[in-house]
């Protein structure tokens, strides 16, 4: 489901994990039960890398994959940007609308796995996701709709946590290769695309919230140079 938040007076939609929503429904029920567990999942403060990435950028349209409960959408939104924010979790919706509406800012909510997403194509002057379980699938379903959706001239901003693609699979059920990882997204560059940078790096992490035992960032920012001929 979308919300679209008009400029100017913000206005903000209620009624964000209705049936609109546009995706597997067991993904997005796994999601729902992991934000109900807790009162916070996350930090609350905006991810190191993209903080560190988007200094240098014009504020433009950007795509925010994976929201959660808002703190990238929100500190994007305070720096001028017009924020879509995509989650398949109501319950992460829910939470970001609130902080949202307490900050004062406008965002695009869209209720959907991004595959799924009615996104607009090749109009993003940025689209971030950091550290998103994005479904690997045998077309690349994922890989595509990332790169899809950059406009000529964007950005695409991955950071994912670095060793995590070559681990075992996990008693909990976590398997790496049901993921999607930066390097699947590299192998799709083609010559209408510049990596800016590939790297891993330390991390910047904000204090508490799930996953801040990790200490290590892979990193890719590419640059679309041209649409897709």
């Amino acid at each position: 489901m979308s919300d679209d938040i008009a400029a100017g007076s913000p206005a903000y939609d209620t009624s964000l994990a209705g049936d609109g929503y546009l995706g597997d429904p067991s993904v997005r029920a796994e999601w729902d039960a992991r934000y109900a567990d807790r009162q916070q999942l996350w930090s609350g403060r905006p991810n190191g890398a993209l903080v560190a990435e988007v200094a240098g950028l014009v504020p433009g349209r950007v795509l925010d994959v994976g929201c959660g409960e808002g703190a990238d959408a929100v500190w994007l939104a305070r720096g001028g940007w017009d924020v879509t924010a995509l989650e398949v979790s109501g319950v992460a919706l829910e939470r970001a609308a609130g902080h949202a509406r307490d900050a004062g800012v406008a965002i695009r909510w869209v209720h959907a796995a991004l595959t799924e997403a009615a996104l607009p194509p090749a109009s993003f002057d940025l689209v971030s996701a950091q550290y998103p379980a994005l479904l690997r699938t045998p077309d690349a379903a994922a890989e595509r709709a990332l790169l899809a959706a950059v406009a000529p001239g964007g950005v695409l901003l991955l950071v994912h946590h670095a060793g995590m693609e070559t681990q075992q699979t996990h008693d909990s059920g976590f398997d790496p290769a049901d993921y999607v990882w930066p390097s699947m997204v590299t192998a799709l560059l083609d010559d209408d695309w510049r990596i800016e940078v590939n790297e891993q790096r330390p991390r910047v992490a904000p204090d508490g919230g799930a996953g801040a035992h990790h200490t290590d960032d892979l990193v890719l920012r590419a640059r679309r140079l041209r649409a897709v001929r």
